[in-house]
């Protein structure tokens, strides 16, 4: 679930020194300590899927990838393009380094680190750079109330808040963006011209026209329908985790993957199951849903590239898309696992984690299977459970009630569906009894790659719940002695089954001060989560992406 104006940017160069000092030499040290956490990995495809025409719509898709990155990096915050241009023209090479960071973070605000600066003293606007970094919530609150037929337009993912005039407006991306769109849908329109496969010609040509008509909903449903494909793409307006105001805005993205068919073809048996997980949820009837579309396709891929919001930070393993619930409603979601970056954070970052603080009789149940699986689920999780929801009477959204809490509980409750339908395929048959401790102790393990990446970010956070739940009901076990922490097998399941009921009756109800409370109460770093991720420190957070493709293309 990443997604992610030209604002005109003014600060003059000395005004930007003066919020921007240069580092000292103890600040180098530190530099290279951040960019030492994540591992730099080359991530490969397979050439051989492509017939010659399929190279050429990789190539124009990459390019179009690459204007993702750019509109991102604007979305995030005001002064990035200052704050590049202002790195890349100095000859410091402390600068250099601060400028790898800043690509690796998309501005100078550090994701792993409650997104402090690591450059300059400003404080990132709660909102990015999707509203006027003065706006409050209350202000705009209060603008809405004052003017209820601008709610859509305002709560719309797919606009920019700016002052006009001095009043507050919505303008619609496609007018925001409109050079860089402009250009995304040429490369998209060039890219049609040579596929073959009709489906993915018509999700190319409706996308391109979204770019510029604002409307994805065409395009998310000819996305839905891609079948027997090899180019399997995902680009445009997708995630809201970086609105940190209210979840509303949607940033930009981009997938460009290959289909795995042999891998997708093992996993198609899960589809048939989704409407078996909606019945199988610990809430009551009232509360299921079974609206949102049966079609629940799963694929597995090799990335290509990745680009905008994906690659911020930390990196994506998977999605699930569209957000859209129209498309939800009709056609349900589509479950991409990327698994060339699953094998490369499973040996450079699960295994050697679990190795530190899982008790040493749990370690054989840490496997790749435990982890790919697990992260499946999550996917597929994401796709039930409450969506479009009556609250006082009024047809609403989850998303829209919880507002910036959504993210971190939605997030949660998929890691806990996740392990809750992993034990569901189990008596349902379709994994071996002996898997059940690999789903327990695996995500254990997962949870200290997942806080690392700190317990502001949406799945922190929402491991961050499950861990301290899970902790104080006796589920988990953590020895003092050994800092080493454990799954209690006998009590984790009806323990995870209670916190599934708390965290999907939030989402039915729309119960905002709820989510507040439970983020408050156990979306913390507690004592012993901060004992475990601080023997830690010396171990890579994630990996650093270094795509084939992009030195293939830096060579033509």
């Amino acid at each position: 679930m990443k997604l992610n104006r030209l604002a005109v940017l003014l600060a003059a160069l000395i005004l930007f020194a003066s919020c921007a000092p240069k580092k000292d030499d103890g600040e180098k040290t530190d530099m290279k300590a951040k960019i030492a956490q994540f591992a730099e990995t080359e991530l490969k495809y397979d050439h051989n899927l492509l017939d010659d025409n399929q190279k050429i719509v990789v190539e124009k898709l990459y390019k179009a990838a690459k204007i993702m990155d750019e509109l991102f990096e604007e979305q995030v915050y005001s002064e990035n393009a200052d704050i590049r241009a202002e790195l890349e023209a100095s000859s410091d090479p402390n600068d250099m380094e601060i400028l790898e960071y800043f690509n690796i973070m998309f501005g100078p605000f550090d994701r792993l680190d409650h997104e402090k600066p690591f450059y300059g003293n400003e404080t990132k606007p709660k909102g990015a750079n999707f509203y006027p970094e003065d706006m409050t919530k209350a202000e705009f609150e209060a603008f809405l109330e004052a003017n209820p037929d601008s709610k859509d337009a305002f709560t719309s993912e797919f606009t920019v808040i700016r002052r006009v005039d001095g009043k507050l407006t919505a303008i619609p991306y496609s007018e925001y963006y409109k050079e860089q769109l402009t250009k995304a849908s040429t490369l998209l329109k060039e890219a049609a011209e040579y596929v073959d496969n009709p489906s993915l010609k018509r999700f190319l040509e409706t996308r391109a026209d979204a770019f510029h008509s604002n409307d994805y909903f065409e395009s998310d449903m000819a996305w839905m329908d891609l079948k027997d494909h090899t180019i399997e793409v995902v680009i445009g307006p997708y995630e809201v985790y970086e609105d940190g105001l209210f979840n509303y805005k949607a940033a930009f993205e981009c997938f460009l993957t290959l289909v795995d068919p042999e891998e997708s073809e093992k996993l198609s048996v899960f589809a048939s199951y989704l409407v078996d997980m909606e019945k199988h949820l610990p809430i009551p009837e009232e509360h299921k849903n079974f609206d949102r579309g049966s079609e629940s396709p799963i694929m597995v891929v090799q990335e290509v590239f990745g680009a905008g919001d994906t690659k911020a930070g930390v990196q994506t393993l998977a999605f699930n898309l569209p957000n859209d619930e129209r498309v939800r409603e009709q056609k349900g979601s589509k479950k991409v696992m990327i698994k060339n970056m699953h094998e490369a954070k499973f040996s450079k970052l699960l295994k050697p984690i679990a190795e530190v603080v899982l008790d040493e009789t749990q370690l054989p149940y840490v496997t790749f299977d435990g982890f790919f699986n697990h992260t499946l689920m999550h996917e597929m999780s994401h796709g039930i459970g409450p969506g479009f929801i009556t609250k006082n009477g009024v047809d609403t959204e989850v998303k829209k009630e919880l507002k910036e809490t959504y993210s971190i509980l939605e997030e949660c409750k998929a890691d806990i569906l996740g392990m809750y339908n992993n034990i569901f395929m189990i008596e349902k048959g379709v994994y071996p009894k002996e898997f059940e401790n690999e789903i327990w102790a695996t995500f254990l393990a997962g949870v200290f790659r997942s806080v690392r990446f700190g317990i502001n970010e949406a799945h922190g956070g929402g491991t961050a719940i499950i861990y301290n739940y899970m902790l104080e009901n006796g589920a988990y076990e953590y020895n003092e002695q050994n800092g080493k922490v454990k799954v209690n097998y006998d009590k984790a399941y009806e323990v995870l089954k209670s916190l599934a009921n708390k965290v999907l009756l939030i989402q039915a109800t729309g119960d905002y001060e709820a989510s507040l409370k439970i983020i408050a109460e156990y979306g913390q770093a507690t004592p012993s989560m901060e004992a475990l991720v601080e023997k830690l420190k010396n171990l890579p957070v994630d990996i650093k992406p270094v795509f084939q493709i992009e030195k293939e293309m830096a060579n033509k």
